[in-house]
């Protein structure tokens, strides 16, 4: 018997698919699910819906529910972590506190001022949970799902020893919304993707062996496929490379599009499911979901019976290339960039293809990126570099310079503006951020 992990089960849409599709796979029908939660009642909620769909699969699978994270991961084969670190009311400094200053974010789980303070708020949770992984089962492999990516999986691949990699779903969405767009089945595309979690590119992309670039721009002469993703599209026939991420959280990680009122209309306001163009949509879904997580929980646990069809999630996928069936997988992975992507930062988190097998997590090196994408993923590798860094030396004035760079907050403040920002937001997460210094720097009065 296998035994899997979830660490912040209580992420209900997460786990509830993930076990399902876990459980699709012979090797795991059986398997120990262990789900673990700091909330009683999110993880009794959970529960009753593992064993929904174990009794609807009439799988042999044993589903147990703890609070006790070390008991949780004993014996584990695997564990997948996808916990949120504090809640909505601090959510909102990240969003409104840049927002008064001007900087307008649409997302702000990824990069960025609202990001990087989302990541210093999640490092030590996330360490602490790894050094438990350390002590209670050191050889388990670790998917994460938390956000911000890069910079939790660059900061636990530096601050552990473990077999961690992270995964995003935005890699293979977009590829099949391309493979819709010309017609294509997703079983005769190809494609080569790399960069930097949630600013990653289709270097290539093929349908059945040929270039398939030329149809998507053929295709984005329909009206209704260009202003599907304004930004997306926007960055695609400027840069020639289609990028992975929505046009929401694409809006926030360049200069171009949410610097003016008049660029959020244009680009930002008509066009995607985020709605980017109203300010903080994110903040809205965030209380959206305190209020009624309840009631449409209990809708599906009363509903018929569960889909049982695998989903487009990659973690049962691994697991079972590693310790299943063996069936290798490959799927684009955050790691440690060794050479990886040759002008990228040496040691950054990347986002490339990896082949996962029963030796292992084998990376595959991509070799350059264009130069055009490279200026701007460099840019915000080493960010992202500057934020790990002043969250392990505890250095305000390393996390002031990774926001100092940011590019869409550079395009709108001044120097003084944006060390007057951070000052304010670490001001706001005092509670959360008690290992840093009070604020110190040079004024001009």
């Amino acid at each position: 018997m296998k035994k899997i992990t979830f660490i912040g089960a209580g992420s209900f849409d997460f786990t509830r698919e993930l076990v399902r599709d876990i459980l699709t796979y012979e090797a795991f029908a059986d398997a120990h699910l262990c789900l673990m939660d700091i909330s009683v009642e999110r993880l009794s909620y959970i529960e009753k819906a593992c064993r929904k769909i174990k009794a609807a699969g009439n799988y042999p699978a044993v589903i147990e529910a703890t609070t006790d994270r070390k008991k949780a991961l004993e014996g584990a084969d695997g564990v997948i972590i996808t916990v949120l670190t504090a809640g909505p009311d601090i959510f909102r400094t990240d969003i409104e506190i840049p927002g008064k200053y001007g900087v307008d974010i649409c997302v702000g789980d990824t990069r960025g001022p609202a990001g990087i303070f989302r990541f210093l708020r999640s490092a030590p949770v996330l360490l602490d949970i790894c050094r438990d992984i350390e002590a209670v089962c050191p050889d388990a492999y670790v998917l994460n799902y938390t956000n911000p990516m890069a910079l939790n999986c660059r900061y636990l691949q530096e601050m552990t020893n473990l077999k961690i990699t992270g995964l995003c779903h935005s890699v293979q969405h977009t590829a099949a919304m391309l493979a819709g767009w010309i017609g294509a089945d997703m079983q005769d595309i190809e494609y080569l993707c790399a960069g930097i979690n949630h600013m990653a590119f289709y270097l290539e992309y093929k349908w059945k062996g040929e270039d398939a670039y030329p149809l998507i721009r053929q295709a984005m002469e329909r009206k209704e496929v260009w202003e599907e993703e304004l930004v997306r599209n926007e960055l695609f026939r400027h840069l020639d490379y289609y990028p992975t991420e929505s046009s929401g959280h694409n809006s926030e990680y360049y200069p171009w599009f949410r610097k003016r009122p008049d660029l959020i209309e244009k680009y930002c306001t008509h066009s995607t499911g985020w709605n980017p163009g109203e300010h903080a949509y994110i903040l809205k879904e965030y209380f959206r979901r305190q209020d009624e997580w309840r009631q449409d929980i209990g809708k599906w646990l009363e509903e018929a019976e569960p889909d049982l069809k695998r989903g487009q999630e990659y973690a049962a996928c691994i697991f079972n290339a590693l310790f299943g069936d063996g069936t290798p997988f490959e799927f684009n992975g955050n790691v440690r960039n060794e050479g990886y992507l040759e002008n990228l930062p040496q040691g950054c988190c990347v986002e490339v293809p990896v082949t996962a097998d029963p030796n292992g997590l084998q990376v595959h090196p991509v070799g350059k990126l264009p130069d055009q994408l490279a200026v701007m993923v460099n840019t915000a590798a080493r960010c992202e570099e500057l934020a790990v860094k002043g969250c392990i030396e505890r250095d305000r004035r390393a996390i002031f310079h990774s926001i100092l760079f940011d590019p869409l907050t550079a395009a709108v403040l001044s120097m003084e503006e944006i060390q007057r920002m951070t000052d304010e937001m670490f001001e706001a997460n005092r509670e959360y951020l008690p290992q840093f210094p009070k604020a110190w720097h040079f004024m001009v009065s």
